[in-house]
């Protein structure tokens, strides 16, 4: 009786599901019901969670629904417990399901309900202003929230801000039974009467202490026809047009994070952090999709001129293509225009369109999704940023699911591609449909865009191999590189430039390269070609201030009788220091170590002299010694007080010589270097060139670039110290990195941001800077571009000229004589003609020998990728022996470690553990041969589980040892993501080397037995 009446019940239940599925599924967190279901196969659990994550809340309630359906008749109990698990979760979708009919909410409940979603829906916009916090207590007392809920609403507001908490709070607010008049409660009672007589149809907050039943307020009783006869109020009407059937879409939309349009200083707390490194979150402010307030921000026009829509033309076409153009000339913006006709078609074609935007640089992150992806992209997609650092862990992959355009340093994805497999944090490639790499001549070598992009040719040969095989192949991202230089990787012909483009190209796998021809007006008029200049200083004719410094250094290497081959004041001596302090280090001699110290300081302050004023130079060496002096001063102080204290550092010797040596030539070198007729010519020349160009514009802006944050600093110094430079208006400051490699303290990003913003407005003028402005930073247009002694590659030339936009702009190289600093500038400008002949040519190459170089040049990464892996294993195994385990071929039972093999006469293996030997069995042989050696066979070793043969005991000077044939094992290697297994002939095909046999240990080990 007792089953029969629950196969009855279920039947009901059945029943009301298919009467009201289109209720039901449109009001569950399918996660949090699953929760409540413990009968439920944990493989479909797995499922469903997953549709959850891909396509939503509806559509997995939809998958959710079939399976109680197709289950509930043969497994008794799973509709009742759907059931129970509605209501525990407090769902308005079970008073749909109660067999007796009693909790069916009648035709104006349901309507109340509609018109409550609709009004939240449409006036989401003013929403966002309540604080949710406190909204979501209110309604965590009236049980329209649970324990879970507002847990989940307060962790939403730290990690993404108020707004993506309101979104939280309403998303499952709207899932609840009559709801609307208790939420409408709590938005009095925490202080939102406004809003709450705003969503009630008053105007008036006099009026808002009467409006208790909302059902009263908004329209006239319902007939029992249902919703169709709503008659709303006239200030509803346009607000509810169009949406009679309203459904949870809106909100199933709702990303779980936020896209608050907070600045980036207000989204500290929207951290996020990855195993590999850390990630700070920026969130663009994309609205839902399809419901976007009219009083929000218009959407911006996307349009590109003739010469951007030239080159984006084969990416429109869905081609793998590298973009490059001249800086200044709106590459990130074709890339945007790229993305997002992207995303139309796929959403048109109702497939999933994902794209990742890839930088190298943190600051990058948030300057393209601020000036570039958001404002054109937001109305219609999802756009997020990830970088930086933070101690709030989120996961990459739920990130990447929810949103349309991620933002993101390179590192993040590299990361996560590496996870594959290990845990739920790996994200494969084939996620996105569109993957963007901004400054993709990094794209080769070790460099972590071509590790990432060797994923994907890795995927593209397993691609083949399956459609080979008649089998499906994994879709895969369309890929689109950005550039202003590809450079010529060193090259110093035409035909190693071609190859170094080719090489780029088949790195991210690019159909072809596009550029706009030279002759383009509108290219010109967009990216102006500077005017050129070379400023050589003469080198000083006397230098009594470095022939001091000098004759310090000879005495010191004296001292510590050092003889370094390398000139003073070089590059080679400061690499030649650094490895004796490291060998001294190492072997633990003091006095070594602290005479290169010292001496690394002294070359130091020659390399300042030679680039800029000998003050400097000598308040570098001030510096270093007051510190030193007054550090150990402070020991022997506090070793005087306390004589039974433990001394960790105390001056010695060498300690006494240096410090001593430096304070008696003080004086002197304090005097040299305030001797003006020794000054660096150089900034002569730079004082002139800044001056002409300062007063020759009436808003003059420039930037400097030299080689080191302590030049950089130096520079700064001395323009502030001049009077003229503030009589011409110069406003100066200083840019460096974020990276911890210098005894400078590295500027953080929003340091830089600041910098940076007050270049923008004119607050600074003049910006003196590392190679971190040199590429992709959002500068403005300058006048004036110096390289101060700053030569490096024909790339960092080009990126660095590119800055020099205004009108009437000049390039100045500021350098010495003798140098060879204008000469490696010339090269570079040969190099920079060699790249566009290369990329012509490579244009112009024919199809069938271009798509084979292409082929050529991936398989050939392939092969030195696969050697590097092999490489990197073999040291990893060879490093740790025990990674290495052999198993019987026959039984499959692991019987030994690679640490237990030994070597005799660089060819027979052998297994020295005695425990061995309770493994196998001898078959004598009957044939005994003696060999004209100091060993001999003496049968075969056999598996004691199965019979399989494993090689012979053979006799070596005496001792009975089991010589093992590589080809009877199987042999596994233990790693960080799997163990491998592989068969071997030959033991030499293992390309591992194990210890000499140690006769006298196994001898030893032998007589104790």
């Amino acid at each position: 009786m007792e089953a029969a009446a629950t196969q009855s019940r279920d039947g009901s239940i059945l029943y009301l599901i298919s009467c009201f599925r289109p209720r039901i599924k449109t009001s569950v967190q399918v996660n949090r019901v699953l929760d409540l279901m413990p009968s439920l196969r944990p493989e479909e659990k797995v499922r469903l969670r997953a549709a959850a994550r891909e396509k939503g809340d509806v559509e997995a309630a939809e998958q959710l629904l079939s399976l109680v359906e197709k289950e509930g008749p043969r497994s008794a109990g799973m509709c009742q417990e759907f059931c129970e698990a509605l209501v525990r979760g407090g769902y308005d979708a079970a008073n749909y399901l109660d067999p007796s009919l009693s909790n069916l909410p009648s035709p104006s409940q349901e309507a109340i309900g509609d018109l409550g979603r609709a009004l939240v829906n449409g006036f989401f916009d003013r929403l966002t202003d309540v604080r949710a916090i406190q909204v979501a207590c209110q309604c965590f007392e009236k049980g329209l929230l649970d324990d879970e809920d507002l847990e989940r609403v307060i962790v939403e507001n730290r990690a993404h801000g108020n707004k993506s908490a309101v979104r939280e709070m309403l998303y499952r607010i709207v899932q609840k039974k009559e709801w609307f008049s208790p939420f409408l409660e709590a938005l009095r009672e925490a202080g939102h009467e406004n809003m709450a007589a705003y969503l009630s149809g008053h105007t008036n907050e006099q009026d808002v202490n009467g409006a208790s039943d909302f059902s009263n307020e908004i329209y006239e009783a319902p007939s029992s026809e249902g919703v169709e006869d709503l008659k709303p109020r006239t200030e509803l009407r346009a607000t509810l047009e169009g949406e009679k059937n309203v459904s949870e879409k809106s909100f199933e939309d709702f990303p779980a994070v936020s896209e608050s349009d907070v600045s980036l200083q207000e989204t500290n707390a929207c951290d996020v952090s990855a195993n590999s490194g850390q990630m700070n979150l920026f969130s663009g402010e994309s609205d839902y999709v399809g419901s976007r307030d009219k009083r929000s921000s218009p959407e911006l026009e996307l349009s590109l001129r003739d010469y951007q829509i030239e080159v984006a033309k084969p990416a429109l076409e869905g081609k793998n293509i590298i973009i490059c153009l001249p800086t200044g000339s709106g590459k990130t913006r074709v890339a945007v225009y790229i993305a997002r006709d992207h995303l139309d078609k796929k959403r048109e074609a109702e497939e999933c369109g994902k794209v990742i935007v890839l930088v190298n640089k943190v600051p990058l992150v948030e300057q393209h999704l601020e000036k570039e992806f958001c404002p054109y992209l937001k109305h219609s997609y999802r756009v997020i940023g990830l970088s930086g650092s933070s101690q709030l862990k989120f996961s990459f992959s739920e990130l990447v699911r929810i949103y349309d355009v991620i933002i993101c340093t390179a590192k993040i994805l590299e990361n996560a591609l590496e996870k594959v497999g290990e845990d739920e944090e790996g994200v494969q490639l084939s996620v996105f449909s569109l993957i963007i790499v901004d400054e993709c001549h990094h794209t080769q070598k070790g460099a972590v865009y071509n590790n990432i992009m060797r994923y994907y040719l890795k995927e593209k040969r397993e691609n083949e191999k399956r459609k080979k095989e008649g089998k499906q192949p994994v879709p895969q991202p369309q890929v689109l590189g950005l550039t202003a230089s590809p450079g010529v990787g060193g090259a110093k012909n035409q035909s190693k430039a071609e190859e170094h483009i080719l090489t780029i190209c088949a790195n991210l796998d690019a159909d072809e390269i596009m550029t706009v021809q030279e002759h383009s007006l509108q290219l010109q008029h967009q990216a102006k070609e500077p005017l050129k200049k070379f400023e050589i200083a003469e080198g000083k004719k006397e230098d009594p201030f470095r022939e001091e410094l000098v004759n310090i250094m000879t005495e010191i290497q004296g001292y510590c009788q050092f003889n370094p081959n390398a000139e003073f004041g070089s590059q080679t001596y400061e690499q030649w220091v650094i490895q004796e302090e490291k060998k001294a280090a190492k072997e633990g001699t003091r006095k070594e170590r602290v005479c290169a110290e010292h001496l690394k300081k002294y070359n130091d302050a020659l390399l300042i002299n030679e680039a800029i004023r000998m003050i400097d130079a000598y308040n570098h060496l001030k510096n270093f010694y007051e510190e030193e002096r007054s550090r150990k001063m402070a020991v022997m102080e506090e070793n005087e007080d306390d004589e039974d204290k433990l001394i960790v550092s105390q001056p010695d010797e060498t300690d006494t010589f240096l410090i001593d040596l430096f304070y008696a030539r003080q004086r002197d070198l304090e005097e040299l270097a305030e001797k003006l007729q020794y000054e660096n010519e150089k900034l002569t020349k730079l004082r002139t060139t800044l001056m002409q160009q300062f007063t020759k514009t009436n808003q003059p802006r420039g930037i400097i670039f030299s080689k080191t944050r302590q030049s950089v600093f130096a520079i700064y110094r001395w323009i502030n110290d001049n009077p003229k430079f503030e009589e011409v208006g110069v406003k100066a400051h200083y840019l460096i990195g974020a990276g911890h490699n210098s005894e400078f303290k590295p500027m953080t990003q929003n340091e830089q941001k600041d910098i940076i913003g007050k270049f923008r407005t004119g607050k600074i003028n003049l910006l003196i800077a590392t190679t971190v402005a040199e590429e992709g930073l959002d500068i403005p247009e300058c006048n004036i571009v110096i390289r101060y002694g700053l030569v490096t590659n024909e790339i960092a030339m080009m990126q660095a000229r590119g800055r020099a936009r205004a009108e009437e702009s000049t390039y100045v190289l500021v350098a010495s004589n003798g140098t060879g600093a204008a000469e490696r500038e010339n090269v570079n400008m040969f190099r920079e003609q060699m790249m566009h002949r290369a990329i012509r040519r490579v244009q112009e190459m024919p199809r069938e020998e271009y798509l084979h170089k292409i082929k050529e040049l991936q398989l050939q990464s392939y092969m030195e990728m696969k050697l590097k892996a092999k490489k990197k294993q073999c040291k990893q195994y060879k490093e740790d022996l025990s990674l290495i385990t052999f198993h019987c071929k026959n039984c499959k039972e692991p019987k030994c470690s690679g640490e237990d093999i030994q070597v005799i006469l660089d060819m027979h293996h052998v297994n020295v553990k005695k425990e061995f030997a309770e493994l196998y069995i001898v078959s004598e042989n009957k044939t005994l041969q003696a060999k004209e050696a100091d060993y001999q066979t003496n049968g075969d070793i056999i598996c004691k589980m199965c019979g399989q043969i494993w090689g012979t005991m053979m006799v070596y000077k005496g001792l009975d040892l089991p010589c093992l044939k590589i080809k009877n094992f199987v042999v596994c290697f233990k790693d960080k993501k799997c163990i491998s297994k592989k068969i071997y002939k030959k033991w030499r095909e293992l390309a591992i080397k194990f210890p000499p046999f140690s006769y006298a240990d196994h001898y030893i080990s032998s007589e104790e037995d």
